[in-house]
């Protein structure tokens, strides 16, 4: 049995982005053909109802810590490494419609990467984790994109670089490495975001902006769908006919 989506699971504006600099969209609402679908209940519910997201990027840069302050409103200083992959499940509600995210948490320790990887495939968005205080983990997460973008088709999935552990870093130091993360951004069309699991700053506006966002390219990829049936179907109906009345065509003595 489904739980109840929790009053502060629904979204019924376009969540804001952290930086008109390095946002994936700029725009203040949902696409109007998503509204649309949405007020008339035409949403497929079994086809759009959830999006795989996945969690990447080096060991003990605050992976879990940032899934687990979002599902558990929870901060845990000694959190253990994950092994493989940790998974959540957190429910919301998009104009008026039930949504999903799967939220996967995959290992940053290079023993694992293998394991972890086979659960990349699939993913409608994909989260590249780095340490503010780290310019190594900011190096590194080209890579971790790489890897998860050869599981995946890099024109369906919504990348997000997040900066963690925001609450460590002095205000030189996090210009610096922000100015770096952004020109990141840019190259390989991320979103970015600053964030600290420690205080819950930007956390829940993160997932809140993933999940409309998923959202919406979800309901636009079916009304395209949609569309093409539509299209197929009349060309489909348009041969039968002309193969009928070929059949019913007088043949020549």
């Amino acid at each position: 049995m489904l739980h109840p989506v929790k009053k502060d699971r629904i979204i019924t504006q376009f969540p804001k982005c952290f930086s008109p600099n390095a946002a994936l969209q700029t725009k203040d609402s949902f696409h109007p053909q998503v509204k649309a679908v949405c007020e008339t209940q035409k949403t497929a519910a079994g086809s759009i109802n959830m999006a795989k997201v996945i969690v990447v990027g080096d060991v003990a840069v605050g992976k879990t810590c940032l899934v687990s302050r979002f599902c558990k409103g929870e901060f845990y200083k000694n959190y253990k490494a994950t092994v493989g992959v940790d998974f959540e499940l957190e429910r919301f509600e998009v104009l008026g419609v039930p949504f999903n995210l799967q939220l996967w948490d995959t290992a940053g320790q290079e023993r694992f990467k293998c394991i972890a990887s086979t659960y990349y495939r699939g993913a409608q968005a994909i989260i590249v984790v780095f340490d503010l205080s780290s310019v190594t983990s900011l190096t590194h997460a080209r890579q971790w994109l790489g890897d998860a973008m050869k599981e995946n088709d890099p024109s369906s999935v919504l990348l997000f670089l997040v900066g963690t552990k925001k609450d460590l870093s002095s205000p030189d130091r996090l210009a610096q490495i922000e100015q770096e993360a952004i020109k990141l951004s840019e190259e390989i069309r991320a979103e970015y975001w600053a964030v600290s699991a420690k205080s819950g700053h930007g956390v829940r506006d993160l997932f809140f902006r993933m999940a409309a966002l998923t959202f919406e390219a979800s309901v636009l990829s079916e009304v395209e769908k949609s569309g093409s049936r539509r299209v197929e179907d009349i060309i489909r109906i348009t041969e039968e006919t002309q193969h009928k009345r070929n059949k019913k065509k007088p043949t020549c003595c």
